[in-house]
């Protein structure tokens, strides 16, 4: 993968920062698409007579090609550069979210979902590499705090849009999720205008010097240390509940177990990707500057089960407990993926992250498999909100050994070590 010298002027400046409206906007419109089952899990459950089990596995089936397809998608981006795998990747999303919403049986929609999975999770690592190859030397960490921001952004509006869109979801489950064939569609127009212009920059751009991955080899999986692995265990546990919940049975939860409309349910899902949007970023800085990562990870991951526990255990406000999952996503990615990196060698970086993003696709899998199965087994529902709440003490479970990897974490490290980390020795 070559990197264009775009960084030495105004207009490579310029150029910069038009690749990142790019690519931010096709982002936002991934994971527009990757949140729309949640707001319409009810009605495919009262007009199709989906079961829980098969709306968790619309979103299951989007993690479980990704637990081998991540580490083959980053080779193909750095085979065949960002800009092309961009195009082709949305492509295949658009394919998949257009069966998603015009497939008149589960199974249609299954594959629809199977499509956009394989498409979106190279996607996203294309993502990180177009706004590497572009910002490399110059606000890079501006860059990407933002692009995850925006990115984010994508996700709240999808919770939003059965008040946005409540025309729509008046006339039933298949137009919402032609809105978000819609939402694919934006993607892959300015994946098309990033590849375009990302042709002319290298055709008119004396190459930089060649970027050479570190070959894999699974010695390598031996070198890493304990903490890493304590990080890796957190990070499944965490996005497997977080995940699984926020992305496709809160809304229902909501509606169900705690009467609200389908529109308030959705708006008050949507708080937690607004949290982050402007929160990420804020504890980003923060962390950097106090040097403490694996403190302020453990406090991010405490937050998760608390909000769990508050949910299904007291009869607080719905806002206590979608704040406290707010601030726990807005926290813990913006520490976890910055202490990946002081935890390993750079020319293991890309090992590492892939290792634990193919892990996470396991468990967000996984996770979505069994609170669906739980739901179907206990006969949740609207008459029986009682239902639930095996899946809850779940989740509730599951976040509560993230915290306590997080502990182990924290205390394999050491105050001695992580000030060490902190300042790059």
């Amino acid at each position: 993968m070559v990197f264009p010298s775009t960084n030495g002027d105004a207009r490579g400046r310029g150029i910069a920062w038009l690749i990142f409206v790019l690519v931010t906007a096709a982002a936002y419109g991934n994971f527009y698409v990757y949140d729309s089952i949640g707001p319409v899990a009810d009605l495919l459950h009262r007009q199709r007579d989906f079961t829980d089990t098969q709306i968790g596995m619309l979103n299951a089936i989007y993690s479980l090609p990704n637990v081998v397809l991540v580490l083959v998608g980053g080779v193909l981006v750095d085979r065949f550069g960002a800009a092309r795998m961009m195009l082709w990747t949305t492509a295949v999303c658009l394919v998949g979210a257009a069966l998603t919403a015009l497939s008149p049986a589960f199974g249609g929609m299954a594959t629809g979902r199977l499509l956009f999975g394989i498409g979106a999770e190279t996607f996203n690592i294309s993502t990180l590499a177009a706004i590497a190859q572009y910002f490399a030397g110059r606000n890079l960490a501006l860059a990407m705090g933002l692009n995850l921001a925006i990115s984010r952004a994508g996700s709240f509006s999808a919770d939003m849009s059965p008040s946005w869109f409540a025309h729509a979801y008046a006339q039933g489950w298949q137009p919402p999720l032609v809105i978000a064939t819609l939402f694919a569609a934006t993607s892959f127009a300015a994946a098309i205008g990033y590849w375009w212009i990302d042709r002319r920059v290298r055709g008119n751009t004396i190459a930089g010097e060649p970027h050479t991955a570190h070959r894999f080899v699974l010695s390598d999986l031996l070198r890493f240390g304990t903490a890493y692995w304590f990080l890796l265990i957190l990070c499944v546990l965490w996005y497997a509940v977080i995940l699984a919940f926020r992305s496709t049975f809160s809304i229902k939860y909501f509606q169900h177990a705690h009467g609200l409309t389908l529109a308030t349910a959705g708006a008050m899902n949507s708080y937690v990707f607004l949290a982050a949007i402007f929160a990420t970023p804020a504890f980003g800085w923060l962390c950097d500057r106090i040097g403490r990562y694996a403190p302020m990870l453990a406090f991010g991951a405490l937050l998760l089960p608390l909000s769990i526990g508050i949910m299904e255990a007291t009869h607080w406000s719905l806002w206590v407990a979608t704040a406290l999952i707010g601030v726990s996503f807005s926290l813990v990615p913006a520490v976890m993926w910055p202490l990946t990196s002081k935890l390993v060698s750079p020319a293991r970086f890309g090992t590492a992250l892939g290792l634990m993003w193919v892990v996470q696709n396991a468990g967000i899998a996984g996770a979505n498999l069994m609170a669906g199965w739980l739901n179907d087994r206990a006969g949740a529902s609207a008459l029986n909100p009682a239902g639930y709440q095996p899946m809850m003490v779940f989740f509730g479970t599951v976040s509560t050994l993230g915290f306590a990897f997080a502990l182990l974490l924290w205390l394999t490290a050491g105050r001695r070590q992580h000030e060490a980390v902190a300042h790059g020795r």
